[in-house]
């Protein structure tokens, strides 16, 4: 047997937090010692141990590990709980890492006020441009990212199993939604006949009289401050906007930090 000291050491825990799992009954020592009060455990119950810290590790409650264990999971039972766990907690990990990017690019445009943009920003028109493209739905801004990457995913799965090779840029605009939110079109341009196969929409994305253009460099997490610079010339110049920027995506290595994107905002003379 181990006494409270020696268990907690092997099972890298402290004493303290196995007295309060004995108060609350989640892992109650095999024997104590009515003289003096000392609680004893055996090997066996590090297994009993590892289930609790593994559990209370992944985001439960201790009321909910001890109803898990209570109901006697099995090995494989609880296995699958915790993948389970685990790809709920990496999707909120992934989710608050471009939350906090999109706090820093906030950040970064909220310190660049009254500065001169570094930015070129220049007027163009913008010819039609045929694309094969798929399209999702997004709450707001803060959740176009999770939304574009997987139609991008499945864009190029179907451009492959249809036979159709890219002929230019990934492109991607947006509209308002009608019931509310953003309508996102994830694109790339293709030659290929218009209409719709093996569940692709092949588009014609119309021309554009003048369009206000800004690069990006970098992930498109971070794009805020390059998206307000063109706004701020956009007013100062007597334009107005009259609808989402496109995003044409000129560079894409496997570094989103190495991206360079243009960004094609239509504009009117006020």
């Amino acid at each position: 047997m181990f006494t409270i000291g020696d268990f907690a050491r092997h099972g890298r825990v402290s004493v303290r937090m196995l007295r309060h799992y004995d108060a609350t009954g989640l892992l109650r020592p095999t024997r104590v010692d009515p003289a003096t009060g000392y609680r004893y455990y055996t090997a066996a119950q590090l297994a009993h141990l590892n289930r609790v810290i593994a559990l209370k590790d992944l985001g439960f409650t201790l009321q909910q590990v001890q109803a898990i264990l209570e109901e006697m999971v099995t090995t494989e039972e609880l296995r699958a709980m915790l993948r389970l766990r685990r790809a709920e907690l990496e999707t909120a990990m992934t989710a608050a890492a471009a939350r906090l990017a999109q706090v820093e690019a906030r950040l970064r445009s909220i310190e660049s006020e009254g500065q001169m943009p570094s930015n070129d920003v220049v007027l163009k028109s913008l010819p039609s441009v045929r694309l094969a493209e798929l399209t999702g739905l997004a709450t707001d801004f803060d959740t176009v990212g999770p939304v574009i990457q997987p139609l991008y995913d499945e864009l190029f799965r179907r451009l492959d199993a249809a036979g159709i090779a890219p002929s230019g840029p990934g492109v991607a605009y947006y509209e308002d939604a009608p019931d509310g939110g953003i309508l996102i079109h994830a694109g790339v341009e293709v030659s290929a006949p218009l209409g719709e196969d093996y569940g692709l929409h092949i588009v014609d994305l119309p021309p554009v009289e003048q369009a206000a253009t800004v690069m990006h460099r970098g992930s498109m997490e971070t794009v805020l401050p390059t998206v307000q610079i063109l706004g701020r010339w956009i007013d100062a110049n007597g334009y107005r906007s009259v609808g989402y920027p496109r995003e044409i995506n000129l560079e894409c290595p496997d570094n989103h930090d190495e991206w360079v994107t243009e960004l094609q905002e239509p504009v009117n003379k006020v």
